[in-house]
């Protein structure tokens, strides 16, 4: 892979991390059909998670800083409310992530075998294309992310374990499911990628041997496309939220729809 290429690939995953396109899926269809990379695939794309887990962590800085300011505040405090509600949102968020680790044990071997199956990443859209129209269906129950419950976490982090086939899209499917429990919207956007931090997390930590393989030309490459990834997933955040928000996730289903269709069509006529 070229210092060029990864740049290229470096803004797509940034772009589309956070979009509920599925960044896995399209790194693969680009990957096949301009013959960048092979045996590298996974790796690489763990590599341009860590530049989005970056801007999750910038952008969410404070609001992670009162979460953990909250783990250790138990006193009688003015703010006591708030911290046992930041307290109760990490609890959330750590069963979902067990939930997530579940079904990763349970079928995570099947990913690397989806990394070289095309034509089954093009299905994979065209499902994440009905799981993002669907969502913006759900109604605002006003369920504020503290106040979801043991069963709406374990639900949002089985969609999420679901989302590590290429082409399934993560953000769009916990997103999806955060939605469908009645969590309000603007929380559902955010518990999705303060979720997105332990499996970004987990996911590079299991590669980590993979990592120190890398050659110094290939070290370069691959931070030089971890910090595009970081530049364009920083930019994505704020404008997902918003469209969250006024339910217009739709439109990224359409462009499932057109990606993963055409995809089917190119590799059926040997491309």
């Amino acid at each position: 892979m070229s210092f060029l290429q990864a740049i290229l690939m470096g803004i797509i995953q940034g772009l589309t991390e956070f979009i509920p396109v599925s960044s896995s899926g399209h790194l693969v269809l680009v990957q096949h059909f301009f013959g960048i990379g092979d045996s590298e695939n996974i790796v690489f794309e763990l590599f341009m998670h860590l530049g989005t887990l970056l801007a999750v962590l910038v952008f969410f800085r404070k609001t992670l800083w009162e979460l953990i300011q909250s783990l250790f505040s138990w006193g009688n405090t003015v703010n006591r409310e708030q911290h046992r509600k930041n307290r109760t949102l990490v609890y959330y968020l750590i069963i979902s992530t067990l939930a997530t680790g579940i079904i990763y044990l349970l079928f995570g071997n099947y990913e690397e075998a989806v990394f070289k199956m095309p034509i089954l990443v093009a299905v994979f859209l065209l499902v994440t294309g009905f799981i993002v129209f669907v969502s913006d269906y759900f109604k605002d129950k006003g369920i504020p992310a503290s106040n979801i419950g043991f069963l709406r976490s374990v639900l949002i982090g089985i969609g999420q374990g679901i989302a590590i086939m290429p082409g399934i899209s993560r953000s769009g499917t916990t997103i999806a499911c955060s939605l469908a429990t009645g969590m309000k919207r603007k929380d559902a956007a955010q518990y999705s990628f303060l979720l997105s931090i332990p499996a970004i997390l987990a996911g590079n930590f299991s590669q980590y041997k993979e990592f120190a393989k890398l050659e110094s030309q290939q070290l370069l490459n691959y931070i030089a496309g971890f910090v595009c990834s970081f530049l364009a997933g920083y930019l994505v955040i704020a404008f997902l939220i918003r469209l969250i928000e006024v339910s217009r996730l739709k439109y990224f289903a359409f462009y499932c729809w057109i990606i993963g269709l055409l995809s089917i069509i190119l590799i059926a006529l040997g491309f």
